[in-house]
């Protein structure tokens, strides 16, 4: 007998976005398949898989006598958020190499469905940092007699979603700073800026408004700029290690002294970056635009305002500078317009149709009886507006036939 061969060993997932990417939330359900491949046949012990998630943190400080090091201290710490294991073919032990219990996989394709729910508990990002990550995969094992085992791994990605429509996030975000320069005994004049932005919370591909102005008072030339930075901070063994990086940034117009520039809505646009990660005990991934002045031969005048990067964009309903309360403001004015006690009523039917009408109505309804519904009619004059208020009597003729016609009823004086 000639054994077979394991041609390929793969995991797909079932649920893929429009980049072909297996992207995943706290409580979904995660679902693929474990494809093998064979060329003639192969005897199988086991088919397990181990779907794994966890944030990882790891970085190493060293301290130098010299031209020895003195130590060497490392800095790690771990948080599991997925531990779920499964057998798909065969049993759990692996130990032994008896013909006892295998399978036996025929060439051709072989697809082995499986499927797991990730916790209801909110879950980390999926982040690649310097001194951390945050990663999820599903990795599957094939298990045969006096072989090694064959493994084969694919990572899925977890978002934790931030709504950015929370009163917390769409609150305007502003701030003031002003600076004074000195050199020796010369004071110069000072330097004032002042920004604001609309909302805390942006996703990505939104382009921020920033409404700044800044006054140079002093001698010298300054120049305004923005940046959106992003700050990586690990956690491990009581210590913590920082990373800041530059996301976008922009330039205004350079300033001489006594000017004023006003930014009425200056365009950043946030590039595709991953959403903050503010839940996690080891990894957090923060946001903030810093809007500042540069100082030549001084350090810069900057205002730092926070920003959080979410998942889930502004809801179409809510305008540029709106926010929950304002809204739920409006709909409370709204409720305390109060309708009038006692609405005026309706004209009647006699005020609206004339005799005439009526007597032409009833022969065209006669008429018509058995060449259209009723319904017709009803609806024809139903939506019709009432009439015109006028102190002139629209048919004084008729007027006069009606008083001609009723008796007297007042005795004669």
């Amino acid at each position: 007998m000639v054994l077979g061969k394991v041609k390929s060993f793969i995991v797909s997932y079932d649920c893929l976005n429009d980049s072909n990417v297996p992207v995943f939330a706290s409580g979904d359900s995660v679902s693929g398949r474990v494809i093998i491949e064979v060329t003639g046949e192969i005897r199988v012990k086991s088919l397990k898989i181990h779907a794994k998630g966890f944030a990882k943190v790891r970085w190493t400080e060293s301290r130098n006598a010299g031209s020895n090091t003195a130590y060497t201290q490392n800095y790690t710490e771990e948080v599991e958020y997925l531990n779920h294991r499964d057998i798909l073919i065969g049993h759990e032990r692996d130990d032994d190499n008896s013909e006892e219990g295998l399978t036996t996989i025929h060439s051709g394709r072989h697809e082995y469905a499986f499927s797991l729910e990730l916790p209801q508990i909110p879950l980390a990002t999926s982040f690649e940092g310097k001194h951390g990550s945050v990663r999820y995969w599903v990795k599957a094992e094939l298990h045969r007699p006096w072989l090694l085992p064959m493994k084969t791994k694919k990572e899925f990605t977890v978002f934790e979603h931030i709504d950015i429509n929370t009163p917390l996030l769409l609150s305007p975000q502003a701030g003031t700073k002003d600076k004074t320069l000195c050199c020796w005994f010369c004071t110069s004049g000072p330097i004032s800026l002042s920004a604001k932005i609309e909302r805390k919370g942006y996703t990505p591909g939104e382009s921020i408004q920033i409404f700044a102005e800044i006054e140079n008072c002093s001698s010298r030339m300054v120049v305004p700029k923005a940046a959106i930075y992003q700050t990586q901070t690990f956690y491990a063994k009581g210590k913590m290690k920082e990373v800041k990086q530059l996301v976008a940034n922009l330039r205004g117009e350079s300033l001489s002294s006594g000017k004023t520039e006003t930014w009425s809505g200056k365009m950043l646009k946030i590039p595709p970056i991953s959403p903050s990660i503010l839940d996690c005990s080891i990894i957090r991934v923060e946001y903030s635009l810093m809007v500042y002045v540069d100082i030549p031969g001084a350090m810069n005048l900057s205002l730092n305002l926070p920003l959080v990067i979410g998942t889930i964009p502004l809801h179409p309903f809510g305008s540029r500078t709106s926010s929950v309360s304002s809204q739920c403001s409006m709909t409370m004015s709204w409720l305390g317009m109060a309708l009038p006690e006692r609405p005026e009523a309706p004209p009647s039917y006699s005020e609206i149709v004339t005799e005439e009408q009526r007597r032409s109505l009833e022969v065209t309804s006669a008429r018509d009886e058995f060449e259209g519904p009723l319904f017709a009619y009803i609806q024809e004059f139903r939506f019709q507006p009432p009439p015109l208020y006028s102190e002139i009597d629209p048919n004084p003729d008729q007027a006069s036939r009606t008083e001609e016609r009723r008796p007297d009823t007042c005795p004669s004086r």
